[in-house]
């Protein structure tokens, strides 16, 4: 089966980090689409998405009408404090196809200021 561009491109930066993460981290894997952004914090040893974080869900959808950039800093934040509570400080971030720039530089340096290593 031939894949296209953006799919190969996903599967090298994905297992890029995959390969060079220790086992102690776990994944950061961030979705972006026009309107809507979401990141999940995925264990790749078992499986498992253990957190997860969107611009679509209720209480972060109910708010004022905000631009992108700061929809992006309410879902790092949102996340950040999930992540706190499960003691999770170490991850590793995957980009995806997405380049880091914009929306994805905001969302990763949120991250950053509330306590998240990587």
């Amino acid at each position: 089966m031939k894949l296209n561009t953006s799919i190969r491109k996903k599967f090298r930066v994905s297992n890029k980090v995959k390969r060079s993460a220790p086992k102690d981290r776990l994944r950061l894997s961030i979705s972006r689409s026009s309107k809507n952004i979401s990141a999940q914090i995925i264990d790749d040893s078992k499986n498992l998405t253990l957190l997860s974080a969107s611009s679509v869900e209720k209480d972060i959808k109910s708010g004022t009408k905000v631009n992108k950039s700061e929809l992006s800093k309410i879902v790092a934040e949102k996340l950040a404090k999930k992540a706190q509570e499960k003691k999770i400080t170490k991850i590793f971030f995957d980009r995806g196809t997405y380049k880091y720039h914009g929306r994805i530089k905001i969302f990763a340096e949120t991250l950053r200021k509330n306590g998240m290593e990587f």
